[in-house]
C-alpha cells in the first residue's frame, strides 16, 4: 500500500513503536518490569519484546503481509517499501510496540497504579487486537489482557485497602504526634529542648500524606494551638524572668555601691562581718542579664579585694609587731625572774610593779603564744601576793584582838565551873567546863593563825 507520494506503507490499526526500541531477532523476550534500586518510578520500567515473526506471520513476494491466528491466516496489510523480509520484521517491530504497552500495562497494575485506568487501557488494547497490522502472537497478548482486565478490580480493592490502611496509620500518627505536643503545652519547662520537638513534630507533620481532608485539619488546629499555647507560656515565663533579672541587676548594684563605699574600711573584724553578709544578699539576690551579672560580679570582687588586700597586709604587719612584742615580753620575763619576797617584800612589790608597767607598755602577742607569756607573769604576781597577805595576816590587829577575846571568854567558863562545884551543882559545873573546852580550841586556832603569818 503506498500513500500519494508513492511511498511505501503498512495498514494503520497499532500504536505508534516507542523510540529506541530493538530490531526484531531470534526467540521470544517476555516482558517484565525491572524496578531501578533506590528509586521509585511513577511508571515502572519495562524491557521491550523482541519477538521472531517468521513464527506468526509471512510477507508474500506481491508485499501481502499475513498473520496466523487462531482461526487461521489473516491478511493485515500491504508491505510495499521493500523486500518480503524488511516488511516481516517491519510488522514484528509493530507487534513488539503493542507487547511492550501490554506489559507496561502489567507493570502498572503489579505496582498499584490506578486500576481503573490500567483497565480502561487494557480493554482499549483488546478491542484493537482483531484488527492489528502485526505480526506476533496476538493470542497470546489478548489472553494477558483478559487477565489485567480480570485482576485490575482485585488491584483495585487491594490498593483502597492499602490506601485506607495507610490513611488510618498517618492519622493515628499525627494524633500521637498532637497528644506529645499537647502534653509539651502543658507540662515542658525545658524550653529549648521543648522548642526543638516542636519544630520536629512540624517537620514529621509536612512529610505525613494522605490523611482526610476533614481530619487533618482538625489535627492541624489542634496541633497549632498547643504549639500556640507553648509559645505563650514560654514567653510568659522569659518575660517573668527578664523582670526578676532586671530586679536582680539593680540589687547588685546597690551591693556593688556599698562594698565600694567599705573597701577602705580598716575595722577589720566589723567590715569582714558585713562583706560576708553582702557575699549572702548577692547569691539571694538571684541572676542579671549573663554580661551584666558578670560586670557587675567582677565590680563587686574588686570593692571586696581591695579590703581583704588591705585587711591582710594590716594582719600581716600586726603579726609582725605582735611577734616582736612576744620576744621582748620573753626578755622582760628573764629580766624580772629574780623577784623573790624572802629577799625583801617592799624590793619585790616595787620590782614587781616595774615589770607590769613595762609589759602593759610593749603590747599585744601572738594569740597562741598569750596563755604561755601571761602563764609566767602570773607566776611571778602569785609569789609577791601571797608573800604580801601572809605579811598582812601577822601584823592584822583584829586577828590578835579575837584570840584574847576567845582567852577571855575560857576563863570566864572554868570561873563558872568553879562555882558550881563549890555550890555542889555537878551538872552545870560540867557544862561550864565543857564550853571552856570549846572557847579554848578556837583560841588556840586563832593564836595559831597569828603565829604563823
Amino acid at each position: 500500500m503506498t500513500d500519494s507520494n508513492g511511498t511505501a506503507k503498512a495498514t494503520p490499526g497499532t500504536a505508534p513503536r516507542p523510540s529506541g526500541a530493538p530490531k526484531p531477532g531470534a526467540g521470544t523476550a517476555h516482558p517484565k518490569p525491572h524496578a531501578v534500586p533506590g528509586h521509585d518510578h511513577p511508571h515502572p520500567v519495562v524491557v521491550p519484546t523482541v519477538t521472531d515473526p517468521s513464527k506468526w506471520g509471512r510477507v508474500d513476494e506481491d508485499g501481502t503481509a499475513w498473520v496466523k491466528t487462531a482461526d487461521g491466516e489473516r491478511v493485515i496489510g500491504s508491505w510495499q517499501a521493500g523486500d518480503a523480509a524488511e516488511g516481516l520484521a517491519h510488522f514484528g517491530r509493530r507487534f513488539d510496540d503493542l507487547a511492550t504497552e501490554v506489559a507496561l500495562l502489567e507493570a502498572r497494575l503489579a505496582a498499584g497504579a490506578d486500576a481503573r485506568k490500567t483497565k480502561a487501557a487494557a480493554l482499549a488494547l483488546a478491542e484493537s487486537l482483531p484488527t492489528a497490522a502485526v505480526i506476533g502472537d496476538i493470542e497470546s497478548l489478548a489472553k494477558r489482557l483478559e487477565a489485567i482486565t480480570e485482576h485490575s478490580e482485585e488491584a483495585a480493592a487491594h490498593a483502597k485497602e492499602e490506601k485506607e490502611r495507610a490513611r488510618h496509620e498517618h492519622t493515628e500518627r499525627k494524633e500521637a504526634l498532637c497528644a506529645e505536643a499537647e502534653k509539651i503545652a502543658v507540662e515542658s519547662t525545658q524550653w529549648k529542648a521543648a522548642g526543638d520537638r516542636l519544630r520536629e513534630i512540624l517537620d514529621e507533620w509536612k512529610t505525613i500524606r494522605g490523611v482526610d481532608r476533614k481530619v487533618d485539619d482538625a489535627l492541624w488546629k489542634r496541633y497549632s494551638k498547643a504549639r500556640e499555647s507553648f509559645n505563650r507560656r514560654r514567653g510568659a515565663h522569659f518575660a517573668e524572668l527578664d523582670r526578676e533579672r532586671a530586679a536582680a541587676k539593680a540589687r547588685k548594684e546597690e551591693l556593688c555601691v556599698r562594698a565600694e563605699e567599705l573597701s577602705g574600711s580598716t575595722d577589720w573584724v566589723g567590715t569582714a562581718a558585713v562583706f560576708r553578709d553582702l557575699l549572702t544578699e548577692w547569691k539571694a539576690a538571684g541572676r542579671a542579664p549573663r554580661e551584666a551579672d558578670e560586670a557587675l560580679w567582677r565590680r563587686f570582687k574588686s570593692a571586696q579585694d581591695v579590703f581583704f588586700a588591705a585587711r591582710n597586709a594590716a594582719v600581716s604587719e600586726r603579726d609582725a609587731e605582735f611577734e616582736t612584742n612576744a620576744t621582748a615580753k620573753e626578755e622582760l620575763l628573764r629580766a624580772y625572774g629574780h623577784i623573790d619576797p624572802a629577799n625583801g617584800l617592799d624590793a619585790a612589790r616595787a620590782a614587781l610593779r616595774e615589770l607590769q608597767d613595762k609589759w602593759d607598755a610593749i603590747g599585744k602577742v601572738p594569740r597562741e603564744r598569750m596563755q604561755e607569756l601571761e602563764g609566767k607573769l602570773r607566776a611571778i604576781e602569785k609569789r609577791v601576793r601571797e608573800a604580801v597577805d601572809a605579811q598582812w595576816r601577822r601584823t592584822d590587829p583584829e586577828a590578835v584582838a579575837r584570840a584574847a577575846q576567845f582567852r577571855e571568854k575560857v576563863a570566864h567558863f572554868e570561873e563558872q565551873a568553879a562555882k558550881a562545884q563549890a555550890a555542889g551543882k555537878q551538872r552545870d559545873a560540867e557544862k561550864a567546863l565543857e564550853q571552856a573546852k570549846q572557847w579554848r580550841e578556837w583560841a588556840e586556832a586563832a593564836e595559831g593563825a597569828v603565829s604563823n603569818r
